[in-house]
């Protein structure tokens, strides 16, 4: 059964950084994108980040582009966010998910697989 499991959130003051972590289980996903999304409480969830399969090509969204960095150990299954200079408008939940394809896609249709997220929390 393959599993996405998401760490590493809080509530952290403006300003503030965060890692988050992602560990899969029940396949491995060296072979794919993985990315990572964003919900805010009335919105839809929206692209943050992701990574192509080997490491070596990155996308961001403007909205954090200079402020978070996308990584991913292929050994140990997981993907991570490092997010720093955090925002209020940060604030939402954080969803890791395994893309179907090796590049790096932006769409949530092109991703396959999802964790349950974690909260992230910025105070002003």
């Amino acid at each position: 059964q393959v599993q996405l499991v998401e760490s590493g959130g809080g509530l952290v003051q403006a300003g503030g950084s965060l890692n988050l972590s992602c560990a899969a289980s029940g396949r491995t996903f060296s072979n794919y994108a993985m990315g990572w999304f964003r919900q805010a409480p009335g919105k839809e969830r929206e692209f943050a980040a992701t990574i192509n399969w080997n490491g070596y090509s990155t996308y961001y969204a403007d909205s954090v582009k200079g402020r978070f960095t996308i990584s991913r150990d292929n050994v140990k299954n997981t993907v991570y966010l490092q997010m720093n200079s955090l925002k209020p408008e940060d604030t939402a939940v954080y969803y890791c998910a395994v893309g179907r394809v090796r590049g790096t896609p932006q769409s949530r249709d092109d991703y396959s697989y999802w964790g349950q997220g974690t909260q992230v929390t910025v105070s002003s």
